[in-house]
């Protein structure tokens, strides 16, 4: 076994171009290597030396392990090693080969940084990342700014300051030693071999990366600068204003006009429109509206992290909601796309490609509208090839009724599939024929059904219904009717609570249908899946919450601080995490099923994968959508679904 951990310096930010784009960067280099050879002491082989003090011996050792397909190469992130190795050596680095703690570290919900990871085990002193790091980094890794101080330089090398560059070798050195104890820490919980070939499969997604059409990137990027600019300047003209965008100079301006606003989200920008205000203070309004919306944001991001190539890479991260061992999007975050519901998305699109933004403004109402839902369609299939994009039908749904054995719901998946519909129907008792699309009924059943299965009350309901549709006083009975209509899930919630309570408390493995088993073991709630694969709730204990109240708190990451602390959770949020793990056991199924079969998989955003395939192949289509279809050894009784369409470029059908 090789552990290893490099620094490298880049003009290119790692941080906004990603791994590909910053060992892309003609200046790419690797300065340090530390590595330790099974158990062995750590060794650090620095490439900025000269050839009289080069460790040559060392080099050589750690070469011809790296390059023996025999040893297996650990890193924290391997992702980033793997990667700068291909180019620092100008050969492929198979993932197949090696083995990432990162992955290891967040199958038990643990941070995803090799410092966080070291406190949340509670790792001694001598084994921990050091803390000196930014700054060293900082200095040597990345370009500095030229001064009189520094002669104008623009990048620090180790003669400008030894004991930094001592310091910095130390580093290095010890970042090996932190992710080796982690590893061996938690090597008690490996990770399996199905979920290995998977991190496999996500790498080689990763390094195929997707096409971008740089035509269209630039020429928007261009234009709405210029078009941003204009805006600018008619705010200024209307208003007076020095800085219109300053919200202590805009909110007077509004309040002297008769509009006084204690703050300008996009919500009460909008409701003021509505209210019908003065010709100066709508236009102001609307300029703010214009300027608000982050639609070149994701272009600038794909041109950051655009190779030599002309393709972006490392999008996905695997295991990146660690809870539940979904994907997460990187650089240009592609799980938070825009849909696009231009019904002339084409035309829009060629209007911008041959750079005609005259017609396309008196065309269209909100240049940076189209701009935003443009986004997706900037990734395109090369010459010869196209896109064939399949997704799973409403597949939480699907699977929270099977797990729950909520039949009417599995009839439903079994025969139409207007949930929505059949939802309204069972909980208002009218004859589903009677409820259209766009209809209030149809309306209230969708919004239920996205607020309400994973024990969703009212604040559920007013955070999915944005539009304020359903009165505040018909809220909670909706949330009765859906439960009434729901017994099952409900029931579903109480025993997943109740499993875990249990579990907790007498030690024991407690078991539920299609595989389920929650036992607790080293300080670890476990959740064993239908697929096999296991959640995990580390340090976790019955004990008082914040209320005073009896509750299941465990060690985790908030979702909404980021940082590592004390974590609730009660039988619907247990509900969620099995019910979108297993849905993304069903995507990593099909995805090695699609791999399989000789496709290649460029990109998969939540329940969706995006196939590139030869434009001849007029077979693929109906091949893809009948494996997103096909029946897992584990999930009998699962009804699985495909809607599979085919574009040249990116977009929903």
């Amino acid at each position: 076994m090789l552990c290893v951990d490099i620094e490298t310096y880049s003009s290119r930010d790692l941080k906004t171009s990603g791994v590909y784009a910053y060992a892309d960067a003609p200046d790419f280099g690797i300065l340090l290597i530390a590595y330790q050879l099974d158990d062995r002491p750590v060794k650090v082989i620095d490439l900025t030396e000269d050839e009289l003090l080069f460790d040559t011996t060392a080099y050589n050792e750690f070469c011809e392990a790296l390059f023996d397909s025999k040893v297996i190469k650990t890193a924290y992130n391997a992702n980033f090693e793997r990667i700068c190795f291909a180019r620092h050596f100008s050969r492929p680095m198979p993932p197949e080969e090696w083995r990432c703690t990162m992955v290891l570290a967040a199958t038990l919900g643990l941070p995803g940084n090799l410092a966080g990871v070291g406190e949340a085990l509670g790792l001694a002193e001598d084994r921990k990342k050091l803390a000196t790091g930014k700054r060293l980094i900082d200095y040597f890794c990345k370009p500095c700014k030229p001064t009189k101080t520094n002669g104008g330089r623009t990048r620090n090398l180790p003669d400008h300051d030894r004991e930094k560059w001592e310091l910095f070798v130390e580093y290095n050195r010890q970042d090996v030693v932190a992710e080796a104890a982690i590893r061996k820490k938690l090597s008690i919980y490996p990770v399996t071999d199905a979920e290995q070939d998977l991190w496999s499969l996500d790498q080689h997604i990763n390094d195929r990366g997707l096409l971008i059409d740089t035509d269209l990137v630039d020429k928007i990027i261009r234009y709405d600068a210029n078009y941003q600019a204009g805006l600018a300047d008619e705010a200024q003209r209307l208003t007076g204003l020095s800085n219109p965008n300053s919200l202590t100079q805009l909110k007077p301006w509004l309040a002297d006009r008769g509009l006084p606003m204690n703050s300008l989200t996009k919500d009460t920008v909008k409701e003021a429109l509505n209210n019908n205000p003065p010709s100066d203070v709508r236009r102001m309004l609307q300029i703010r509206q214009e300027t608000s919306k982050t639609s070149t944001k994701k272009y600038a991001a794909m041109q950051a992290a655009l190779c030599s190539d002309d393709r972006v890479h490392g999008l996905l991260q695997f295991y990146g909601a660690n809870r539940t061992g979904r994907w997460a999007g990187r650089i240009v975050q592609v799980h938070n796309l825009p849909q696009n519901h231009l019904p002339d998305l084409d035309y829009a699109r060629e209007l911008v490609r041959s750079g005609d933004f005259d017609t396309l403004q008196m065309l269209f109402p909100s240049v940076p509208s189209v701009f935003s839902e443009l986004i997706r369609t900037a990734f395109i299939a090369p010459a010869g090839k196209t896109f064939v994009v399949s997704d799973f039908s409403a597949i939480e749904a699907r699977v929270i009724a099977w797990l729950a054995g909520e039949q009417w719901r599995l009839d439903v998946f079994n025969s139409h599939g207007k949930i929505y519909e059949a939802s309204a129907s069972q909980m208002f008792h009218v004859p589903i024929d009677q409820i259209k699309k766009g209809s209030k009924l149809r309306q209230q059943g969708k919004i239920a059904e996205l607020a309400l299965g994973y024990q969703g009350h009212v604040g559920a309901i007013k955070s999915m219904d944005k539009e304020g549709s359903i009165p505040e006083d018909e809220i909670p009975l909706l949330v009765n009717n859906w439960r009434l209509a729901n017994p099952a899930i409900v029931k579903f919630w109480r025993n997943a609570e109740s499993a875990a309570k249990t579990a907790l408390r007498e030690r024991r493995p407690v078991k539920m249908p299609y595989g389920l088993v929650f036992s607790y073991a080293n300080k670890t709630l476990s959740i064993k899946l239908p697929s096999g694969r296991k959640l995990a709730y580390y340090d976790a204990r019955i004990d008082e919450n914040r209320d005073g109240k009896e509750a299941i708190l465990y060690a985790g990451v908030d979702q909404k601080s980021k940082k590592w602390g004390i974590q609730e959770t009660y039988g619907g949020k247990l509900v969620e995490n099995i019910v979108q793990a297993t849905a993304r056991d069903c995507l990593a199924e099909a995805m090695k099923r699609i791999d399989a079969a000789g496709y290649s998989i460029v990109l998969h955003v939540h329940d969706e994968i995006v196939v590139e395939v030869s434009a001849d192949d007029g077979d693929a289509e109906a091949k893809i959508t009948a494996i997103m279809g096909q029946p897992n050894d584990w999930s009998d009784g699962l009804p699985l679904k495909g809607d599979t369409y085919t574009t040249h470029y990116y977009k929903k059908d």
